[in-house]
């Protein structure tokens, strides 16, 4: 594997491009709704939220790399030896420096809203992400980023209160169904997640429950918002239905969930309140 593609794997890339797109798009849709042009604020805010992206992707593997060998995950670069732990190490560490360099840019409520939303990765990746509570991190650092973007591209915290539920109720279910695809390989290596705690199907309901009670509150959200177009009210639809199908088999959850993720921000940025 050459080093640039095993540096990207290292990130995990689907879940970091994931979150920084769904940055971008909450950013300018705050911007949006405030008449306000994007401006060097937003792109700014999308940089430090890649970064946090790389130093959580990085990190994680480097945390589990003992655990990673001795599940024989292969398909992870330093499992594989296609990159040594001091370039994980690198990376994580130039990841987090774009983090805070760009928030500090930006003023002390984002770099501290970004630290906050940081430090909850870190948690995990260092201490919580093999027990029962490894869902909390995610609730904290997912329920802080749409207060991150707000602080970072200059607008009030108010108008993305209503988002900060629903952000973090999606990213812990996002994240039991991650540990879903995990589970062999967590239960080789004496994990005590949620996942193993709960068992299979208990934390596989819990993820499409949560993931329907978010669905329901962009419904309330769009509902509220008053579009008069069928567009959101499609999207939304879809991404439901996307979560129905993905509950019916635990390898597809994720990749689910990030679809719903994406389509119903989709449906409220083109809602017209």
């Amino acid at each position: 594997m050459a080093p640039m593609v095993a540096a990207l794997r290292l990130i995990h890339p689907a879940p970091a491009a994931a979150v920084t797109l769904l940055s971008a798009v909450l950013g300018w849709l705050l911007l949006d709704r405030a008449g306000q042009p994007p401006d060097e604020r937003l792109w700014l805010t999308v940089l430090s939220v890649a970064g946090s992206q790389v130093f959580t992707g990085a990190a994680n593997d480097l945390a589990d790399l003992d655990r990673d060998v001795a599940a024989g995950r292969t398909e992870k670069p330093l499992v594989r030896g296609d990159l040594s732990s001091g370039a994980a190490l690198w990376i994580a560490a130039a990841g987090l420096a774009t983090q805070l360099v760009t928030s500090l840019a930006l003023g002390w409520a984002p770099l501290a809203l970004g630290i906050v939303a940081v430090g909850g990765a870190a948690a995990y990746n260092l201490a919580l992400s093999r027990t029962p509570y490894s869902p909390l991190p995610y609730l904290v650092s997912f329920g802080t980023l749409p207060l991150w973007i707000a602080a970072g591209v200059g607008v009030e915290l108010p108008r993305v209160l209503p988002a900060v539920p629903l952000a973090a109720l999606l990213a812990a279910a996002a994240h039991l169904a991650n540990i879903l695809r995990d589970f062999d390989a967590d239960a080789a290596t004496a994990s005590h997640s949620l996942a193993q705690v709960i068992g299979r199907q208990w934390t596989r309901a819990l993820a499409v429950g949560c993931a329907l009670a978010v669905g329901a509150g962009v419904g309330i959200v769009l509902v509220v918002d008053g579009s008069p177009e069928a567009g959101p009210s499609l999207l939304w639809s879809f991404g439901l239905g996307f979560v129905i199908a993905g509950g019916r088999r635990e390898r597809d959850l994720w990749y689910a969930l990030l679809l719903a993720a994406v389509l119903w921000t989709a449906s409220w940025a083109l809602t017209s309140g």
